[in-house]
C-alpha cells in the first residue's frame, strides 16, 4: 500500500487550522470543566437549598441525561444545518444555561437549567470533532487531535481546583457566571474564525431511529447514574430504566440497517479501525472516568485535605499529559498507533499499581509521582486512539463517526464512574457500626468508616482515637480494593489495543481532496 499520499502533505499545522482548533479548545474546556467543577459544588448546593443528596445528585444526572439525548442528533444535524451555525447554537445554549443556573433559587430550577446546559454542552464534543477532523486533513489529524485532548485529560484535575476556589473566593454562583464571558468570547471567535457552512440537505431525518436511541441512552444512563446512591443493580429504578433502554437501543440496533441514512450509521463499524478503536476507547475510558474520580476522593477522605488541595494534588497527572500529548500527536500522524498506544498504557498501568497498595499514610511523593507517570501514558493513549477511529473515514463519515466515538465516551464514563462508587460504597458500608453512637439526622448507626471520614474534616464525636484510627484504615483498604478493580480494567484495554492497525494506511479523506482537484494539501476541508 503506498505511503505517498501521507508523506506528501505539509508538516506543519498552519494559522488558519490553529485559530479553528481555538474555537473548538474553547468550546471543550467550558463544557469539560463544568461536568467537574459541579461535581465539587454538591455539598454546597445541599446546604444552600436545604435539599438531600439525592435531589442535588440530579444536577448532574439531568446534565448527563441532556447529553444522551442530543449527542445522537448532532452527526445527522452538522450534514443538514452546517457545523458552524450548529457549533454556534451548541455555545449559545451552554452559555445561556449556565447564565440561568446562577440566578437559580431552588433546586428544582437548578436541575431544569442544568438540562438546557447538556443540550448545548452535549454538541459541543462531537461538533468540535468534526470541525478539527476536517480542517486538519488525515495527516495532521494526530496533531490537531492531540490539542483537543487538552481539556478532555485536563479538565477532570483542574475543575476540583477551579470549583473549590470560586467557591471559597466568591460563591457558589461564580461556577455558572464564570462561563457567560468565556462563552460569548467564544460565540465572536467561532463566528470569525470557522469558515462559511456549505451544507447539504439531502438527508432525511430519521424520526423512528431518534424515538428509540434518544430515550434509550437517556434511561439506560439514568439507571446506571442511580447505581451510587441505590448501592445495587436490584432496585427497580435501576434494574427497570437499564432494561427498557437496553431495549429500545438494541431495537435501534437491529432497525439502523434498514434505512438508507439511519440517525447513527452504524455500518460505519465495519471499517475495521473504528471499530477496533472505538472498543478500545471504550474500554479505556471505563476504566479513566471510574478512577479519575476516586483519586481525588482519597486524598478528600482518608488524607482529610481540602477540595483545593486534592485538586493540586492531582495536578502532576496534567503535567504528565501536556509533557507527552503534542508528542503523541505528532507520531500518530508518523507512526501507526498500534506500535505507540501500548507503551502508552503501560505507563497508565505501571502508575495506577501503587494506587492499589495505598493506606492511611502513604508518601505524597510516591502517589503524586505515580500520578505523573499516569499522565505520561495518558497523553500517548487517549487521542492517539481517536486519530485512529477518525483518520480512515471519509469527509462525509466524519460526522457520524465523532457521534459514535462520543456517544460512546459518555456511556463508558457513566459506566466506570458508577461502577466504581459502588463497588467503594458497598465496601464502605460492610464497616463495623460504634454501640451507642447513631446519626440525629436519620437515627442509623454510625460506623468506625464514617466517623473516620467525620473526623478527617474537623468533626468531632465522642469516639475512642483507636477506633476513628481502625475505621480510617478501613476507609484507604476500601480505597485500595477498589482501585484493584480499575487496574484490572486498563488491563483489560491491553486485548484490544493489540488489534490497533501497525502499518500505515492511505486515508479516504484525503482520496475525497486529490479527487476533487480543488484542495491543495494542507487546505482546511469544512464543506462537503
Amino acid at each position: 500500500m503506498s505511503n505517498q499520499p501521507i508523506a506528501a502533505a505539509p508538516e506543519k499545522l498552519d494559522a488558519n487550522v490553529l485559530k479553528i482548533a481555538g474555537v473548538v479548545v474553547l468550546g471543550a474546556i467550558m463544557s469539560i470543566l463544568d461536568v467537574t467543577v459541579v461535581s465539587v459544588a454538591l455539598p454546597t448546593f445541599q446546604t444552600e437549598f436545604d435539599a438531600s443528596y439525592a435531589q442535588v445528585a440530579w444536577t448532574m444526572t439531568g446534565y448527563t441525561l441532556a447529553l444522551a439525548t442530543v449527542i445522537p442528533l448532532s452527526g445527522w444535524a452538522a450534514d443538514r444545518f452546517g457545523t458552524k451555525r450548529l457549533y454556534m447554537l451548541a455555545l449559545l445554549l451552554f452559555t445561556l444555561g449556565s447564565a440561568l443556573c446562577a440566578t437559580a433559587d431552588s433546586i428544582g430550577q437548578l436541575i431544569a437549567y442544568r438540562v438546557l446546559q447538556g443540550l448545548g454542552g452535549g454538541m459541543l464534543m462531537p461538533l468540535g470533532m468534526t470541525i478539527m477532523t476536517r480542517a486538519a486533513g488525515p495527516a495532521r489529524i494526530g496533531r490537531l487531535m492531540a490539542v483537543l485532548g487538552i481539556p478532555m485529560l485536563l479538565g477532570p484535575i483542574g475543575g476540583p481546583i477551579l470549583g473549590g476556589w470560586l467557591i471559597e473566593a466568591a460563591s457558589w454562583h461564580w461556577i455558572f457566571l464564570i462561563n457567560v464571558p468565556i462563552g460569548a468570547i467564544g460565540l465572536v471567535y467561532a463566528a470569525v474564525a470557522l469558515p462559511k457552512d456549505s451544507p447539504e440537505p439531502s438527508e432525511s431525518f430519521d424520526f423512528i431511529g431518534m424515538l428509540m436511541l434518544s430515550p434509550g441512552l437517556a434511561l439506560f444512563l439514568y439507571g446506571v447514574s442511580s447505581l451510587p446512591e441505590t448501592g445495587t443493580v436490584t432496585a427497580t429504578r435501576v434494574w427497570s430504566t437499564m432494561l427498557v433502554g437496553a431495549l429500545l437501543v438494541v431495537g435501534f440496533v437491529r432497525y439502523s440497517f434498514k434505512p438508507r441514512h439511519p440517525l447513527l450509521d452504524l455500518r460505519l463499524f465495519r471499517n475495521r479501525n473504528l471499530a477496533i478503536a472505538s472498543v478500545s476507547l471504550f474500554v479505556f475510558i471505563i476504566a479513566f472516568m471510574g478512577a479519575g474520580l476516586l483519586f481525588p476522593s482519597y486524598f478528600l477522605q482518608v488524607r482529610g485535605e481540602s477540595t483545593l488541595n486534592a485538586g493540586l494534588l492531582m495536578a502532576p497527572q496534567g503535567l504528565g499529559a501536556m509533557l507527552t500529548m503534542p508528542i503523541a500527536g505528532m507520531l500518530a500522524d508518523r507512526i501507526p498507533v498500534g506500535r505507540t498506544v501500548p507503551f502508552a498504557m503501560a505507563l497508565i498501568a505501571a502508575g495506577f499499581f501503587t494506587f492499589t497498595q495505598v493506606g492511611t499514610d502513604t508518601s505524597y511523593l510516591l502517589l503524586c509521582g505515580s500520578l505523573f507517570v499516569m499522565g505520561l501514558g495518558m497523553g500517548g493513549t487517549m487521542m492517539p486512539i481517536m486519530t485512529s477511529a477518525l483518520r480512515t473515514l471519509t469527509n462525509h463519515e466524519t460526522a457520524r463517526g465523532s457521534t459514535l466515538v462520543n456517544i460512546l465516551q459518555q456511556i463508558g464514563g457513566s459506566i466506570g464512574a458508577a461502577v466504581m462508587s459502588v463497588i467503594l460504597t458497598s465496601r464502605l458500608n460492610g464497616s463495623a457500626p460504634i454501640p451507642g453512637l447513631t446519626d440525629p439526622r436519620t437515627g442509623d448507626p454510625v460506623t468506625e468508616a464514617e466517623a473516620a471520614i467525620a473526623s478527617q474534616h474537623g468533626t468531632q464525636l465522642p469516639v475512642d482515637p483507636t477506633v476513628i484510627q481502625r475505621g480510617l484504615e478501613f476507609v484507604a483498604d476500601s480505597f485500595g480494593t477498589t482501585f484493584w478493580v480499575g487496574f484490572a480494567l486498563v488491563l483489560a484495554t491491553f486485548i484490544p489495543l493489540a488489534f490497533l492497525p501497525r502499518r500505515r494506511q492511505a486515508s479516504p479523506l484525503k482520496a475525497e481532496q486529490d479527487i476533487s482537484g480543488g484542495e491543495q494539501p494542507g487546505t482546511p476541508v469544512l464543506t462537503h
